[in-house]
């Protein structure tokens, strides 16, 4: 990096290399070495990052297909880690001429003017990404350059000179990774201008006889619905790119947590102040493995990551909201503040015509709901397989109460109790309603003896949600609060609660059963 002439960079004994070989010796160096390859990118460790180690070490142009949120621009990002830290480039270059092979006119004629006294400079690798958004509007002029009369008309050069020419972002990327996110959004006329880039290394510009070997990486992202909606990749164009590589979303909910971790903005303070539970960020994240395999959401679409993120943020806020409305200094999310979760995923599903027809608050609800009863499974009996658990002749009180855990809290319900919570109730006040449910602390404290109070309220709300989604008990959302009723009093009494039937939100367990 102390070269600032040509004839120092000789003497210095600096070697050329093309970018995909001075990729492919740091990657050889990172594998060596144990290092991580790109960081941040949790559940492609045994499927993606392995396929995309390979084409580097190829040498290959890469598309990324998948669907939207499975971090494909992240990855080309993080692809200028490979990079060296700096080349020397011929200082004024507009497409990062490398001094010992120069390509471009203004670089020759410089070199051939000043010889070992040409200028230098050094380009950190940050600046040697380029990334293009494909959109229907992108032009040739855009991506690879056209004349440009100002400058003939400064320069007072004719239009058949070649230093007229106005590069695009692609020349320019020169010695660098180049980026075209949503590749199928690209015209079919434009993707045609990339063959000879992609294939002999250079670029026509109006008719010009020039013939620039240009030293790119190209990466493409390409989400596979795009192949029969909005557009395609043309054939010829995919047969130049040699490897196609195809990411997914976290195959496990351990992964989608560390993901969601790892993603969602949660200031230091508000944490401080908003205990998120691992019951809670399960919920979340069940929600949209559930979404994924939803017949009301289209699967060609796909469920971004980015709805669990954004869902995890809204829970916190509607916690932290609740807590300032009451004057608390320290909360927890609860179930019930899920309910604030559902603008983060009537946002990021796109549904079916079915799911239309359901309307995209009634699914989102839906979602959550479901995502209650897988999980409640992994934390207490599934009440679906006590009901069938059914032994002959005449078992005593205490068979019954080993039978089924939650008789004595589905008994006190039968006895025409009902439980109504408001979401803005203080902590406090929300324990001791939960407490009146016979047999619900027992249950709990049966399961999870460790457990504090804080943790044992939101474990007892658990139970009466999972029951609902069941349809054990039965349960109701209004705008304001969540009442849980016996389930065969509120079927006998459907339309006759104290309600206005314009302010429920939610629908009945007993009537729609999960």
């Amino acid at each position: 990096m102390n070269a600032t002439t040509l004839g120092e960079l000789i003497q210095s004994g600096y070697q050329s290399k093309s970018i995909k070989e001075e990729i492919r010796q740091n990657l050889i160096q990172k594998l060596k070495s144990g290092e991580t390859t790109f960081s941040g990118i949790i559940g492609y460790e045994d499927s993606v990052i392995p396929d995309v180690e390979r084409a580097l070490l190829s040498k290959h142009n890469i598309l990324l297909l998948g669907l939207r949120g499975q971090a494909k621009t992240r990855m080309a990002r993080q692809m200028t880690e490979l990079l060296d830290e700096y080349i020397p480039i011929v200082a004024g270059s507009d497409i990062n001429d490398d001094p010992l092979n120069p390509i471009s006119k203004y670089a020759q004629d410089l070199i051939a003017e000043k010889g070992n006294d040409t200028p230098i400079e050094w380009v950190h690798r940050s600046q040697r990404y380029a990334e293009k958004l494909a959109t229907p509007d992108v032009s040739v002029a855009d991506l690879i350059g056209d004349i440009d009369p100002i400058k003939a008309a400064n320069l007072k050069l004719s239009f058949a000179d070649e230093r007229v020419l106005h590069y695009g972002i692609i020349p320019r990327s020169n010695r660098g990774i180049f980026v075209i996110n949503e590749l199928p959004d690209l015209q079919a006329r434009i993707q045609v201008a990339l063959f000879n880039i992609l294939e002999e290394g250079d670029i026509q510009i109006r008719g010009f006889k020039l013939r620039l070997p240009l030293d790119i990486l190209f990466v493409f992202t390409a989400n596979p619905e795009d192949y029969t909606n909005r557009g395609s990749i043309v054939t010829p164009l995919k047969d130049r790119i040699e490897s196609q590589i195809l990411t997914h979303y976290p195959k496990t909910l351990e992964h989608a947590l560390e993901i969601t971790e790892q993603e969602a903005d949660i200031a230091a303070d508000v944490a401080e102040k908003v205990a998120v539970s691992d019951l809670i960020k399960r919920l979340i994240e069940q929600v949209a493995f559930e979404a994924r395999n939803s017949e009301f959401v289209d699967k060609k679409s796909g469920v971004s990551a980015r709805l669990t993120i954004s869902a995890r943020e809204n829970a916190v806020s509607a916690a932290e909201r609740r807590a300032l409305i009451n004057n608390e200094s320290k909360t927890q999310v609860w179930i019930a503040d899920l309910i604030g979760i559902i603008p983060s995923i009537t946002g990021k599903v796109e549904l079916v015509y079915e799911g239309e027809q359901e309307g995209p608050y009634q699914v989102a609800m839906n979602l959550l709901e479901k995502a209650i009863r897988t999980q409640f499974v992994q934390y207490f009996p599934n009440p679906e397989q006590l009901k069938k658990r059914r032994n002959t002749g005449k078992p005593s009180a205490q068979q019954k109460a080993d039978e089924n855990p939650y008789r004595a809290i589905i008994g006190w319900f039968d006895k025409g109790n009902q439980l109504t919570i408001p979401f803005h109730t203080k902590d406090e006040e929300k324990l001791q309603l939960l407490y009146a449910v016979d047999g619900l602390h027992a249950l709990v404290k049966q399961f999870f003896p460790g457990a504090n109070d804080m943790q044992t309220g939101l474990l007892m709300e658990f139970v009466l949600h999972g029951l609902a989604a069941y349809s054990s008990i039965s349960k109701k959302i209004f705008e304001t609060q969540i009442e849980f009723k016996d389930l065969f009093g509120s079927m006998l009494n459907i339309g006759s609660t104290h309600h206005d039937d314009d302010e429920e939100l939610g629908f009945d367990d007993d009537e729609e059963s999960m």
